[in-house]
């Protein structure tokens, strides 16, 4: 049984409802759950984890209600075994034995969020929309990336026959470099503003909020490749302005509209750290240092800000798979990168971005222990 009244279900026309996998041993909150979903979502059911299992084999599912305790094969099993069948789909807990053992194994085990058996039906209801629209968001993540693997596979190619290049040419390879991430969140963020759009009439009028944030932050991506273009233009005949710049907030903003809000990047340090620089050339760095980072499998990722004897230190720290005195060597000059997919240019431009700032750009990394990169800037006077 759940434990409250069914809401009336929402008006939903001409939409296709997004498909939910409903995983439960027992008949009673089985059905009761899927029949509460129904209204909303096409919901398959199944009364064991291998007959679910399945099932995801043979389609893609936009969330999947799954109960822990279960014979044959329980939850936590099971779990391990769709995030190998569809890393991408989300996954909601429930168990009747709500401890803190078993919300901690269900999350460890890759579940995106644990309820209590039996659920609320607001709660679960309120839960499954935001868990496939979650799935959503990460399915076009993942066929952006792959479509950026390949570019970057054939820009790479590019490079190897075509090297040395005049300064002219690789100043182009740089721009399409740098232009890939803002232009792919512009892609994703557009796609998913196209559907919300669908939805918004026949839906709660509060998701109006959801369609102005997407819109802020392809406002900001588009602001951005439009600089990268323009500089590009401009570079033969003028430098960069340079103003007083807030490097807390240029970090705060490169997380939020190039890598959506990723919570791997965290900053630390001063609360303010005033440059005088140019704000996108210095987020070209900052996009190139964390890209290169979550690329070598960091999870964290730490830049930190410190006063040093009249300068000003940018730390940025991560716990990647780091690098051995060689392959630095080569990746600062350029040209080499240790992945399938990269060009080799993400240090070598921010190396050179540093120095058109006045700063100086170092280095340190070792295998199996991250990498570290210290760029001490001149100290903004104040106006």
């Amino acid at each position: 049984m759940l434990t409250d009244q069914i809401p009336a279900a929402p008006v939903v026309t001409l939409v296709e409802k997004p498909p939910v996998l409903v995983v439960d041993d027992e008949y009673g909150p089985r059905e009761s759950i899927a029949f509460t979903l129904a209204s909303e979502f096409a919901v398959d059911t199944s009364d064991r984890a291998k007959d679910a299992l399945g099932k995801l084999r043979a389609r893609s599912y936009a969330a999947v209600v799954l109960d822990i305790r279960m014979p044959e094969m329980d939850g936590i099993r099971a779990l391990e075994e769709i995030r190998k069948i569809d890393p991408y789909v989300s996954v909601i807990m429930l168990t009747g034995y709500g401890t803190l053992l078993t919300a901690q194994q269900a999350m460890a085990a890759g579940a995106n969020q644990y309820l209590r058996k039996p659920p609320d039906i607001t709660e679960l209801i309120e839960s499954v929309r935001r868990q496939t629209q979650a799935t959503r968001l990460r399915r076009a993540q993942a066929a952006l990336a792959r479509e950026a693997i390949d570019s970057n596979a054939a820009l790479k190619r590019e490079i190897e026959r075509n090297e040395p290049q005049i300064w002219q040419a690789r100043a182009s390879v740089e721009l399409v470099h740098d232009l890939n991430n803002p232009l792919t969140v512009v892609i994703g963020y557009a796609s998913l503003l196209a559907e919300e759009a669908r939805i918004l009439a026949q839906r709660d009028p509060d998701a109006a909020t959801k369609l102005l944030d997407y819109s802020a932050m392809v406002e900001k991506a588009a602001e951005y490749c439009h600089h990268l273009s323009e500089n590009w233009r401009m570079s033969a005949k003028q430098a960069p302005a340079f103003a007083r710049v807030d490097l807390v907030q240029v970090v705060a903003e490169v997380r939020q509209v190039i890598f959506f809000g990723n919570v791997a990047i965290q900053t630390t340090g001063l609360s303010e750290a005033w440059v005088r620089g140019a704000k996108f050339e210095l987020m070209r760095v900052l996009q190139n240092l964390f890209k290169n980072a979550l690329e070598a499998g960091a999870t964290r990722l730490t830049v930190a800000f410190t006063p040093q004897a009249g300068r000003l230190e940018m730390s940025v720290v991560d716990n990647g798979a780091g690098m051995d005195p060689e392959r630095l060597k080569r990746a600062l000059h350029g040209g080499y990168s240790s992945k399938s997919n990269g060009t080799g240019l993400g240090l070598s431009i921010c190396r050179h971005l540093a120095g058109t700032h006045g700063a100086t750009f170092a280095v340190e990394s070792a295998i199996g222990q991250g990498t570290t990169v210290r760029v001490l800037f001149p100290v903004a006077p104040t106006e």
